[in-house]
């Protein structure tokens, strides 16, 4: 995976080149990725879903983030990026049925790990039940899901913490998962980034 040849963009979004996913990451270059977030309407109520990293993962282990994300290779195209979404969480979603949210750039540095994503953001409206979730299970340990005004204060600082539901896997067994969150269960995106990710959910929940 370290391998993995990705583009490289300058501050501008301007390609500078290709470079392996070690060095984009140890050098800090920009580079693309692919984020689709689910949301769901039930009973009136809107929910968005998180996704669990793996306690196996290099990165963030047993940390929640996005619903489905990766990085866009070389050789791919934005489109292609919806490979993700099957590969990590077994839903197959065609790339027409995603409603774009635009691109948001943002940087995490640690250590000797500099994450500069040009991330093409994506939202899905879910319809199915937690059952039709499979997990890639070197990627996901779990699928939750949380009112999205619930969600919406936790990062406006209104409050700390949330309570999610929804399913993991354990020994290769689904198990219910009923937990409380604060803002050091999420992997650490800027707060700029859960706020702009936000208001562009608001814009289509409510515009469409």
């Amino acid at each position: 995976m370290e391998n993995e040849q990705l583009k490289t963009f300058d501050e501008d979004r301007n390609q500078l080149g290709v470079a392996s996913r070690e060095e984009v990451h140890r050098l800090g270059y920009w580079h693309e990725t692919f984020h689709c977030w689910f949301i769901s309407k039930e009973m009136g109520t809107d929910y968005i879903y998180l996704q669990l990293r793996s306690a196996t993962k290099k990165d963030y282990p047993n940390l929640f983030d996005i619903t489905a994300a990766g990085h866009i290779l070389a050789t791919e195209t934005v489109q292609d990026g919806v490979r993700e979404i099957k590969e990590e969480i077994g839903i197959d979603v065609p790339f027409h049925e995603l409603v774009s949210l635009g691109i948001i750039d943002y940087c995490v540095i640690k250590e000797d790990f500099i994450d500069k994503e040009l991330a093409h953001v994506f939202l899905y409206k879910y319809d199915k039940s937690f059952d039709d979730f499979t997990f890639q299970e070197e990627e996901v340990a779990g699928i939750v899901k949380v009112e999205f005004n619930d969600f919406t204060e936790l990062w406006l600082g209104e409050r700390d913490k949330i309570r999610v539901k929804g399913i993991g896997i354990k020994n290769g067994y689904k198990i219910l998962m009923d937990e409380e969150l604060g803002r050091d269960r999420f992997v650490p995106h800027q707060i700029t980034f859960y706020k702009a990710v936000i208001e562009k959910i608001k814009e289509k929940i409510y515009l469409t």
